[in-house]
């Protein structure tokens, strides 16, 4: 019998840890890894976080060392681009060469910057986030100490802030709405956020629209906002999202919707297709909805998933949304999700204004006394707790507001 073909698009940190579990599961047929980066699998939150601030090694973001894959059977295509897809004949094209016929394919694709369209927008000096090489370019930037405009104060924005800042930069940012990350943890936590920046130095520009990136012999100096305000800048770091990277499932038929769309175990409108990671809107039997997850922690674990799906498992994933973020000298988890609007009220246990450079608390986010999500900010070993309190809300079991905000009440007594 021919050994079977399983082949992963995307060798970011979702296809690149699919191809080692499946290895470690046994399967023991044809492992190819499509990558369009030349760089080995790796880790994005180095990126903005402890690479570019300076305090982690490159090396660090890297899943395995370069000789990993081949010593394990995994045919690692570096600086490859899968360009068709043919569900009929289960092919894959790839660019520059070659056809694959595959038994099982997973779409790790990830996502892509969102861009702007603007004057100047191609001048040296506007940078991105997403990739190994533009943290690259970014870092440089930094260590040059020059004035650094970010434009849009979501987390790639606020950590590449903080960044620049721990590197001396002089450092303005740029958001359309009244508070950084006001979308994600509405207004009560989002001041914590703004907080913190303004007690390490970074000047806010709220409601600010962008005009145009002006420079001269092609390079950045100034970013000029809709108003005529014209700020000095050597770098811009523009962060206004991303999207996801669906073109290779859409010219081929497969259901696609803010995302490739996949049931709880993965699989796509295809049965012999898969796709996990950013790229994945999957069913989150936990949630109860279809739901697009960009972080980390959806890679990390949905890349396995996936691989163990493909080899037949039946296993659904139901994964509680999690990141973190470090900025300065605020670390904090979150857990859970919350749509805007879908809460009624937010409760802190601790202060979260008691220190601006490095407050200590817990928040949680409730509706109709049920914990939808928690951070815990400065507080560590905690995090177990609360995805258990968010369990249960989801399950419809409420919790005690009064409980939940009293430090002296452990966190699994607060159910009601």
């Amino acid at each position: 019998m021919t050994a079977e073909t399983f082949v992963i698009v995307g060798a970011s940190l979702a296809g690149g840890k699919a191809a080692e579990t499946l290895r470690e599961e046994g399967f023991d047929g044809r492992v190819v890894l499509v990558g369009a980066e030349t760089e080995p699998p790796y880790e994005r939150p180095p990126l903005s976080k402890g690479y570019l601030a300076g305090s982690d090694e490159r090396s660090a973001a890297f899943l395995h060392e370069a000789s990993w894959w081949a010593e394990h059977r995994i045919d690692w295509r570096p600086g490859t681009a899968a360009v068709g897809l043919d569900l009929e004949s289960r092919t894959v094209a790839l660019h520059p060469t070659d056809t694959i016929t595959y038994d099982r394919l997973l779409i790790a694709t990830g996502s892509a910057v969102r861009t702007l369209d603007l004057p100047g927008s191609d001048l040296e000096g506007v940078r991105y986030l997403r990739t190994l090489d533009q943290s690259d370019a970014l870092l440089t930037a930094f260590r040059r100490g020059d004035p650094v405009v970010v434009v849009g104060a979501g987390w790639i924005g606020l950590e590449t802030a903080a960044a620049a800042r721990g590197h001396g930069c002089p450092v303005t940012v740029l958001e359309t709405a009244a508070l950084p990350l006001q979308r994600v943890l509405g207004d009560e936590v989002a001041t914590v956020y703004r907080d913190l920046h303004l007690a390490n130095g970074v000047d806010f520009r709220f409601g600010a629209g962008l005009r145009e990136f002006r420079g001269s012999g092609g390079e950045l100096r100034a970013v000029v906002l809709d108003d005529g305000t014209e700020l000095d800048a050597a770098t811009a770091v523009v962060g206004v999202g991303i999207r996801p990277v669906t073109e290779l499932a859409a010219s081929a038929g497969l259901t696609v919707d803010n995302g490739i769309v996949t049931d709880a175990h993965l699989r796509t409108s295809d049965p012999f297709v898969y796709a996990c990671g950013d790229v994945a809107n999957s069913f989150n039997p936990l949630l109860g909805r279809q739901l697009r997850v960009e972080h980390w922690a959806n890679a990390l674990n949905g890349g396995p998933a996936a691989a163990r799906s493909m080899l037949g498992g039946t296993d659904e994933y139901a994964p509680l949304p999690y990141f973190f973020s470090d900025q300065y000298d605020l670390g904090m988890e979150y857990s859970g999700w919350v749509a805007p609007g879908e809460y009624d009220r937010v409760v802190f246990r601790g202060d979260p204004t008691s220190d601006p450079n490095a407050p200590e608390f817990l928040a949680f986010w409730l509706r109709d006394g049920a914990v939808l999500a928690g951070m815990n900010a400065n507080i560590w070993d905690v995090n177990d707790d609360i995805q258990e309190l968010v369990t249960a809300g989801l399950a419809g079991r409420p919790a005690d507001p009064s409980r939940l905000a009293d430090p002296d009440v452990p966190l699994p007594d607060t159910l009601a």
